[in-house]
C-alpha cells in the first residue's frame, strides 16, 4: 500500500503535466493507476482522432489549393497567349492602318487642300452669318457652320451639300423683301412680337422705325435714336405698300453702320439745346425781329395798295391811307389862305412827317437785330472756346471728342447769330424799299400840291 501511494504521486504529476488538458474533460480524477491508464488511453484515442481529422482537412485544403494553383496557372498561360495574340494583332492592325492612310492620302490627291479651303470658307461664312440679320429668321444654320469650320476629318457629301445650300440661301434671301413676325427689343429693354419688314440683309423696319441687329441676339432691337425724319418717312411709306411695284426705300449697304452714324447726328433742336443760354437769346431776338418785320411787311403792302388806289383818284382824298390824309389837309376848303409859301411848305412837310412813323416803324429795331446777331454769336463762340480750353486743361488734348463739345457749342452760337442776321437784313432791306416807295409818293404829291398852291397864289 505504501508503494502504491508513493507511485501515485509521480503518476498524478505526470497526468497533470502530460495530459491534463485532455484529462480535464473527465469529471473525476483517477483514483488508481488503472484509471489513469484508461483515461490516458482514451485521451490518446481522442487526440489521434482529432489529429487524423486535422490531417484530413489539411490534405483536402492542400489538394484544393493545388487545384486552384493549377487553374490559375492555366488561366495565366491562356491570358499570356491571348495577350501575345492581341499584341500581334495590334501590330498588324497598326501596320495595316498606316498602309490604308497612306493609300488614302495617295488617292485623295488635292482633296486635302479642298478640305482646308472648305473649313476656312465655313469659318468665314459663319462669322458673316453671325453679323447678318438673316440669322434672326434662320438661326439653326450657325451650329452647322461652326461644326464644319471645326471638323478634323473629311466631311461627307451631305455636309458639302448643306454648306452649298446655306451659301445659296444667303444669296437668295439677300435679294428678297420679306415680312415676318419676330422679337423686337425696345430701347427700355422690353421685348414684344411685331411684324417686321426686312429688305435683304441691309435694313429692317417695324411700325415705321428702323431696327438694328446685334450679333448674338435672337431678335432685332430699336436703337435709342432713330435716323432723321426724312429717312423714317420713306421707310414708313415703303412699309405700308402691299403691291409688287417699285417704291423708294432707304438702304444701308454697310448693313447698319451708316444708319447708326446718321442716328448719332444731333438734330437741329439738339444743337440749339447744346448752345445753351446764348443761343436761346439769339433765337428770341430773331423771332421777335421776324414777327415785327412780317407784321410791318403786311402793313406796308396794304398801305401801298391803298396809296396806289388813291393815286388814281387824287380829287377825292380817302383817310384810310397816308396820301389821302395828306391830300385831305389841303384840298377843298382846307386850302390855306393868305399864308406865305414857306409856311405852307412847312405845314405840308409836317403833315408828311406825321405819316412817316407808322411807315418806318420797327426798322431801327431790325437794324439793331442785324448788328446784334453776329455779336451775340461771337459771345457764344467765346463761351464755347472757354469750355474747350477748360476740357483741355482737365484731361489733355489726346481725345478730340473731349474738345468737340465746346467747339460745337461755339460754332452753333456763331451759326445762329448769322442765321438771324442774314434773314433780318434782307427783310429790313425789303421794308426800307417799300417804305421809301410810299414816302417818295408822299413827297412827290406834297411837292406837286405845294406847287399848285404857290401857282394859285401867284395867279391871284
Amino acid at each position: 500500500m505504501l508503494m502504491k501511494k508513493i507511485l501515485t504521486a509521480p503518476l498524478l504529476a505526470l497526468a497533470f503535466t502530460l495530459g491534463f488538458g485532455g484529462a480535464a474533460l473527465a469529471q473525476q480524477a483517477p483514483k488508481t493507476l488503472d484509471d489513469l491508464l484508461e483515461q490516458t488511453r482514451k485521451a490518446d484515442l481522442r487526440d489521434n482522432a482529432a489529429n487524423r481529422e486535422r490531417e484530413a482537412r489539411f490534405a483536402s485544403a492542400r489538394d484544393q489549393q493545388a487545384a486552384l494553383l493549377r487553374e490559375a496557372q492555366n488561366e495565366k498561360a491562356g491570358l499570356e497567349a491571348r495577350a501575345a495574340s492581341l499584341a500581334k494583332q495590334f501590330e498588324d492592325n497598326d501596320r495595316l492602318l498606316g498602309e490604308l492612310q497612306q493609300a488614302r492620302d495617295i488617292k485623295a490627291g488635292n482633296l486635302g487642300e479642298l478640305f482646308g479651303v472648305l473649313r476656312q470658307a465655313a469659318g468665314d461664312f459663319a462669322t458673316a452669318a453671325r453679323n447678318s440679320m438673316l440669322t434672326v429668321q434662320i438661326p439653326e444654320r450657325i451650329p452647322e457652320l461652326d461644326r464644319l469650320a471645326q471638323t478634323k476629318s473629311m466631311p461627307p457629301m451631305e455636309d458639302l451639300q448643306r454648306f452649298w445650300f446655306e451659301l445659296q440661301r444667303e444669296m437668295t434671301e439677300g435679294g428678297k423683301v420679306t415680312r415676318f413676325n419676330g422679337t423686337v427689343v425696345a430701347p427700355d429693354g422690353s421685348k414684344s412680337e411685331q411684324a417686321i419688314l426686312r429688305i435683304g440683309p441691309f435694313v429692317a423696319v417695324s411700325d415705321g422705325k428702323f431696327l438694328e441687329y446685334t450679333m448674338g441676339q435672337s431678335g432685332l432691337s430699336q436703337p435709342d435714336k432713330q435716323p432723321p425724319g426724312k429717312f423714317s418717312s420713306v421707310a414708313s411709306k415703303f412699309e405700308r405698300q402691299t403691291d409688287d411695284q417699285y417704291h423708294p426705300m432707304v438702304l444701308d449697304p454697310t448693313r447698319g453702320s451708316l444708319l447708326s452714324l446718321f442716328s448719332l447726328r444731333p438734330s437741329f433742336m439738339d444743337r440749339i439745346i447744346h448752345g445753351e443760354a446764348v443761343v436761346f437769346v439769339i433765337i428770341a431776338v430773331g423771332l421777335l425781329g421776324m414777327i415785327l418785320g412780317c407784321y410791318q411787311f403786311v402793313y406796308l403792302t396794304m398801305v401801298g395798295a391803298k396809296v396806289r388806289r388813291q393815286l388814281e383818284n387824287l380829287q377825292q382824298p380817302n383817310s384810310d391811307n397816308p396820301l389821302g390824309r395828306v391830300l385831305a389837309t389841303f384840298k377843298g376848303g382846307r386850302m390855306p389862305q393868305g399864308e406865305d409859301a414857306e409856311v405852307v411848305e412847312l405845314r405840308i412837310t409836317e403833315t408828311v412827317l406825321r405819316e412817316l412813323p407808322p411807315i418806318q416803324r420797327y426798322q431801327p429795331f431790325l437794324k439793331l437785330a442785324v448788328a446784334a446777331g453776329p455779336l451775340l454769336g461771337l459771345v457764344g463762340t467765346v463761351i464755347g472756346m472757354i469750355v474747350t480750353f477748360q476740357a483741355i486743361t482737365e484731361s489733355g488734348s489726346g481725345d478730340p471728342k473731349i474738345m468737340a463739345d465746346g467747339i460745337g457749342q461755339a460754332m452753333m452760337a456763331t451759326v445762329m447769330g448769322l442765321g438771324i442776321a442774314i434773314p433780318l437784313l434782307f427783310l429790313n432791306s425789303l421794308l426800307q424799299a417799300r417804305s421809301k416807295k410810299i414816302v417818295q409818293v408822299l413827297d412827290e404829291q406834297s411837292t406837286g400840291m405845294l406847287a399848285e398852291i404857290i401857282e394859285a397864289k401867284a395867279s391871284a
